[in-house]
């Protein structure tokens, strides 16, 4: 039987077993919390369907006071660094830092970390501009069944997306994607991203779960159930085992994490990192991690970890204090 069906006949457990023993064979036992940093809550196209940035744009009269002061962005990649996190991607909506702001900005994360950056920062033709301090270009595909593409993301075409990211690979960078389940895709829609990933020599892909926000047409729409995500995650490894996959759960999901893990998992993603750091949270998603098997790479709970590292820089000083005041007194509450 192959793997469609085995997801629409609802063999997750099957799948998973295969899918966890490629996934030990090939990647090992690591796993690796990621850490996407966001440059702006603004984005100039604003009509993704599901987007919260959709239900925003009506509100911000003032799309500069949306940026984030970059010196709040340096600060969250040391401590990233210092919990031993991956920066996942640089993300914001379209129209927020020009070029020329995007490419300093990772200059000086990568001179924080030691690691060069993802982007994901939409569709873009001007990628020559960019150097060793990138890694990596994603292309936000969302859905990628063509037709339900344009309806639910009309300003981020396919066709554009797929053109970028096969002119990064021309320049040497690595290629990624993210998708969203539960947008109203069917099984049988996995094709279409199976044939992108092939077609297009993708690199890793970086899978969400919908998260219904207020004011958009999925407010009210259930996330898809854990094990039909799992189970994705999991066909999808089997189909292409070398292949990075980072996915991302919510606050009040966090039971997924292991089954994701077993599905193929090299990464976890989408924690509101500074409400969970040391907290019961961050302890739950240690544990999942330990229960599937595997061996964490960093630290959701070591709070000595993120108080201890050199300051990159003295302007970054009350940035970082803010950071971790914030869960050192968020803890100093449970005593």
């Amino acid at each position: 039987m192959n793997l469609i069906n085995k997801i629409k006949n609802h063999q997750t457990l099957e799948l998973l077993e295969e899918a966890n023993k490629i996934t030990l064979a090939v990647h090992g036992d690591k796993i690796t919390l990621e850490r996407a940093i966001f440059l702006s809550w603004w984005c100039d196209k604003g009509d993704c369907a599901f987007c919260y940035m959709s239900a925003q744009k009506s509100k911000i009269k003032e799309p500069d006071k949306a940026r984030r002061k970059v010196e709040s962005v340096f600060a969250e990649a040391e401590l990233t660094r210092r919990m031993g996190w991956n920066v996942e991607f640089l993300s914001g909506g379209y129209g927020s830092f020009d070029t020329r702001e995007v490419k300093n900005i990772a200059q000086k994360i990568y001179s924080i970390t030691g690691k060069p950056v993802w982007l994901n920062l939409g569709i873009t033709n001007e990628l020559e501009e960019y150097g060793n301090e990138i890694a990596g270009i994603t292309g936000a595909v969302e859905v990628a069944n063509p037709k339900l593409h344009k309806k639910i993301c009309p300003s981020k075409s396919l066709e554009d997306i797929i053109e970028m990211l096969e002119l990064a690979g021309d320049l040497g960078f690595k290629k990624s994607i993210t998708i969203i389940l539960g947008l109203g895709e069917t099984p049988e829609d996995v094709k279409y991203m199976w044939d992108l990933i092939d077609g297009v020599g993708i690199d890793r892909v970086t899978f969400y779960s919908l998260n219904p926000h207020k004011d958009t047409i999925y407010e009210n729409s259930p996330q898809p159930a854990s094990l039909y995500y799992a189970g994705v995650v999991a066909a999808t490894r089997i189909k292409f085992p070398t292949l990075e996959i980072i996915t991302g759960t919510w606050l009040d999901n966090l039971a997924n994490i292991g089954p994701l893990i077993l599905a193929g998992a090299n990464g976890l993603t989408k924690f509101p990192l500074f409400k969970m750091f040391g907290t019961r949270y961050g302890k739950r998603v240690e544990e999942e991690v330990l229960w599937a098997g595997r061996k964490l790479e960093g630290t959701f709970t070591d709070l000595e970890a993120l108080q201890t590292g050199n300051i990159p820089d003295k302007n970054l000083e009350p940035f970082i204090k803010r950071y971790v005041d914030k869960c050192i007194n968020k803890n100093l509450k449970k005593i």
